[in-house]
């Protein structure tokens, strides 16, 4: 069972000056943690507890969520990369875990950053033309329909009806669905405290969080530039279209190792999910000198 634990708050300022704020736990190796899409700091802190024994711990909002600055007008992937090395340069981290988007991030920053010694990096998602591609697209245009017309809960109803995890979701009509969605986004406000962000506000980060992961179809061979060791990991509960990316992104990668966690999925890194065994596979990797 993970406790809570203490952590401090601070922040860094991004090359184009945008606010980055992060919190900060344990001590030893540093080491920064990068949520996903629907996701901030909040949703990573059982992971960053585990690992708070054997590593300093960063965790921060990415831009556009809670502590940390807007997304801005132009926002892109380099604009992740900045920050992130704004972050590696203020906690002299040569380490980075990230999961989804987070994960992405982690390893296009990579590319071009040397200070980057080790990555984790939990189910990153690259376009190349992979089975189910087509169907993630339809997902995220009826995500996006929703958002464009400012209705969140639909807009969550969407992604979590065209998931298919849940088959009395995928059944039921959206008229009945949304009202019971919008009730639950309020009662997660109600729920929020402190340096947390409530679901409403995060869903609409994820729009252009996704036009960038849609516009990574064709750089897969960038990865090849990559000089840092990559443990890629996944679940084996996780869909198949995201299972092929793993193995294709690890054939491509020129130091890379893929571990399937047995019984997790793409969720799992998250405080909703099951952090243990990735946090296992974390200290095995940061911690073992590769001689």
């Amino acid at each position: 069972m993970v406790t809570k634990k203490a952590y401090t708050t601070s922040s860094v300022t991004s090359k184009d000056g945008t606010k980055i704020g992060y919190r900060k736990m344990g001590s030893g190796p540093a080491i920064i943690l990068l949520h996903g899409g629907i996701n901030a700091s909040q949703h990573l802190m059982k992971l960053g507890i585990l690992l708070s024994d054997e590593f300093t711990v960063y965790i921060p909002d990415r831009r556009g969520r809670g502590m940390s600055g807007p997304i801005g007008n132009d926002y892109s992937i380099e604009k992740e990369d900045e920050d992130l090395d704004a972050l590696l340069k203020k906690t002299g981290a040569h380490y980075v875990f990230g999961t989804a988007d987070g994960a992405l991030f982690a390893l296009h920053a990579a590319i071009s950053n040397p200070a980057i010694q080790k990555i984790a990096a939990y189910e990153p998602l690259i376009f190349f033309d992979q089975p189910g591609l087509e169907e993630f697209k339809t997902m995220i245009e009826h995500y996006n329909k929703h958002i464009a017309e400012g209705n969140v809960a639909a807009a969550m109803e969407s992604l979590t009806k065209d998931s298919g995890k849940y088959m009395v979701i995928n059944i039921s009509p959206d008229f009945l669905l949304v009202p019971i969605f919008k009730l639950a986004l309020k009662l997660d406000s109600w729920k929020v405290k402190g340096d947390d962000v409530t679901l409403q506000e995060l869903l609409p980060t994820l729009h252009d969080e996704l036009e960038i992961v849609q516009k990574t179809e064709g750089t897969l061979d960038n990865y090849k530039n990559i000089s840092a060791e990559v443990l890629l990991l996944c679940g084996s509960e996780t869909e198949p279209f995201l299972r092929d990316t793993q193995d294709t992104v690890n054939n491509v990668l020129p130091h890379s190792n893929l571990i399937e966690l047995q019984g997790l999925d793409h969720g799992s890194a998250q405080d909703y999910g099951n952090p243990e065994p990735i946090a296992q596979e974390l200290k095995h990797f940061f911690l073992n000198v590769k001689l």
